[in-house]
């Protein structure tokens, strides 16, 4: 591991996009959602996606300079267009907007058609619980999950967040695809030449394997609760197409170079329409102080609540530097060298 002061990568990462032709003021947020990712622990979705990111707008996949347009707007329902643009941005805008609806209306919607991969899913669960808003959002992706029955992919591992905001800023962040293992964590496992702790996926056999490099050369991973995960992917990317009027999976490509042109939800709710913020505080406190009530099975695994960790995590990475894993490192360092050249 490298530590790198945040503001130092915040801003490297700015230059590295600005250089590659993003709008500055668009790859400044761009560059703080990217590193915030790395700052919170995730390292599988901040700086390790930017190679693949370039990449793919070199090749005209992604447009660095398109923006999300609303294309029709339904009281507190809007569809947008996303233009194939960068997706962390389209989806901080679409997540802004939701949040922005919900406190008007109550519940606010944002279905976004034509966008690209938006990195870190719980990112826009923390910007919803930021602004005061319960959220729920999504997004569909390329075939990589084989539907319960079959090893051969049809499905997207399509991430899922919800988000429940708390008044002392320790909200509660659900992130998860609906494979048993994300392919960021899969690639994390397979650079550091290390075996799944438990089967993640099939190889080309349609064998369950521990192996990553088996299960990314097939797109085979293995969905979370195995036929459950399987509906749960299948219902996800139908109601991301019907509301959007986008693409579902099947209309996507099948290697990560076409994930574009996704369809994601935004959706916000504003609890304070229904309740006031200091009774809703005393719910989830009891929720947690339940969770935390339970004796642990060991000392180094005690039961936590979607997103305690994070909080934690950041604070040591702000104080001591950003933990980045030295393959990322390097591969970041040949990237900038090669767009400041």
């Amino acid at each position: 591991m490298v530590r790198i002061p945040f503001d130092e990568l915040k801003a490297r990462v700015t230059a590295v996009l600005t250089r590659s032709g993003m709008d500055p003021q668009r790859a400044a947020l761009s560059g703080e959602l990217t590193a915030g990712t790395d700052r919170d622990g995730v390292r599988t979705h901040g700086i390790a996606r930017l190679p693949r990111f370039l990449a793919m707008a070199r090749e005209g996949a992604i447009d660095l300079k398109a923006s999300p347009t609303t294309v029709a707007s339904f009281g507190s329902l809007e569809r947008w267009d996303g233009h194939y643009g960068p997706g962390n941005l389209a989806a901080y805008a679409a997540m802004s907007r939701a949040c922005a609806l919900a406190l008007e209306h109550g519940v606010g919607c944002v279905a976004m058609a034509r966008s690209s991969h938006w990195q870190r899913a719980g990112t826009y669960g923390w910007l919803a619980a930021e602004q005061g808003c319960a959220a729920l959002c999504w997004t569909n992706t390329i075939a990589n999950l084989p539907p319960w029955g079959s090893a051969q992919p049809a499905l997207g591992n399509n991430p899922l967040v919800f988000a429940v905001p708390r008044g002392d800023g320790r909200h509660i962040v659900l992130d998860f695809a609906m494979s048993q293992f994300s392919y960021g964590t899969l690639e994390k496992y397979q650079r550091n030449g290390q075996q799944l702790p438990f089967p993640g996926g099939f190889d080309e056999e349609g064998r369950m394997t521990t192996d990553p490099a088996a299960i990314q050369k097939t797109y085979r991973a293995l969905p979370i609760g195995l036929w459950k995960g399987s509906g749960l992917s299948f219902v996800l990317d139908a109601l991301a197409g019907m509301l959007s009027g986008g693409k579902i999976t099947s209309d996507l490509g099948r290697t990560a170079k076409d994930e574009t042109g996704v369809s994601q939800i935004f959706l916000a709710v504003s609890p304070g329409a229904v309740s006031s913020f200091t009774e809703l505080d005393s719910i989830t406190a009891r929720a947690i102080d339940s969770l935390h009530s339970v004796a642990p099975l060991s000392e180094s695994d005690k039961p936590r609540y979607p997103g305690e960790s994070v909080l934690r995590i950041r604070e040591e990475n702000l104080q001591q530097g950003v933990a980045i894993e030295d393959p990322v490192w390097a591969a970041f360092l040949e990237l900038e060298a090669n767009v400041s050249g």
